[in-house]
């Protein structure tokens, strides 16, 4: 987030010299930073399994999509709310609520799960004489984790997320082996269907709306997401370097930096992101692989690939 905050701060100082041709007032571009901060890396984790990166960074950069999507909706929510008051009349208490409100709605979101994800686990315990049911239950209260959070405005991602994975501890002992092989391919299925349905509706949007054009404007924010992006990784590694033992080297950050797409949950707030999303989407990953390939990025073995594929196919459909 700090990465898209420098991101907005800059076009700012810009505008101030009138070279953009739209008025971008602060506020407006704090609220346009947030949609843009939400990764989507989905496409750059195919690639990892094709030319089978290390796995710490394999799980490094789907971590960072996962709880980066959540953060995304609350912060966006309260730049939302920020500009309907209106920045003359923000008051400081309204930023003092607007800070508490950020960390109330995620830690709320987590709660929810995890109470959801317990009464699942304790449901599934007395399923074995309706295991045609068992898909049916687990989805059903995962659902209702998402559900339940939203309705008490909290965040509804970081409930469903926590709910899936706890989830996956112990209802794994409770149900029968055709309802885990059941539950693992309709949601493999599900998301896939998704992603492409979000992906068709964003080419859609592309032609038949009418959109501003500001080249200055769109230019520079790339710009600015690239460099900002590096800056980003470079440093919090270097800290984070100090206390893990499997330490991140140079092309694990570079391909970190690079890695860094915009998509789904940047889409689903608004269409004016759609060239970010494009460029970050299209260009780089159709160059992650000559990248990876490159740098000779370390390969994992077969073991470390197949704990690889378990862990996507236990998280990915959750995001």
């Amino acid at each position: 987030q700090s990465v898209s905050q420098s991101v907005s701060l800059s076009l700012y100082a810009i505008s101030l010299t009138g070279l953009f041709s739209v008025d971008t007032p602060l506020l407006h571009l704090l609220l346009f930073s947030s949609l843009i901060s939400a990764v989507d890396p989905i496409a750059v984790l195919v690639v990892f399994e094709e030319v089978r990166v290390n796995q710490i960074l394999y799980i490094t950069v789907f971590g960072e999509s996962l709880l980066n999507d959540a953060v995304t909706v609350v912060l966006y929510n309260v730049f939302n709310a920020f500009a309907q008051i209106g920045s003359s009349n923000i008051l400081p208490v309204d930023i003092i609520s607007g800070f508490v409100s950020f960390f109330v709605v995620g830690l709320g979101g987590v709660v929810i799960g995890l109470i959801w994800s317990v009464i699942t686990s304790f449901t599934t315990r007395y399923t074995q004489h309706v295991q045609v049911l068992e898909p049916l239950i687990i989805f059903a209260m995962a659902y209702a984790s998402y559900l339940t959070a939203e309705m008490v405005h909290l965040s509804g991602i970081l409930a469903i997320v926590f709910c899936g994975i706890t989830m996956k501890q112990y209802i794994i002992g409770n149900v029968s082996k055709n309802s885990q092989t059941t539950i693992r391919y309709a949601l493999k299925m599900l998301s896939s269907s998704c992603e492409t349905v979000i992906f068709m509706f964003l080419g859609l949007s592309t032609v038949s709306a009418e959109h501003m054009w500001d080249t200055a404007f769109v230019s520079l924010t790339i710009f600015f997401c690239l460099v900002y992006r590096t800056i980003g990784v470079v440093l919090q590694t270097f800290f984070i370097n100090k206390l893990r033992l499997i330490k991140l080297n140079t092309i694990d950050q570079f391909i970190l930096a690079y890695g860094g797409l915009r998509g789904a949950i940047a889409y689903v707030f608004v269409t004016t992101t759609i060239v970010v999303i494009y460029f970050t989407v299209f260009f780089q990953v159709s160059s992650t692989v000559v990248v990876c390939q490159h740098f000779s990025t370390e390969n994992v073995s077969i073991c470390d690939r197949d704990r690889n594929v378990k862990f996507i196919k236990l998280i990915e459909p959750l995001c």
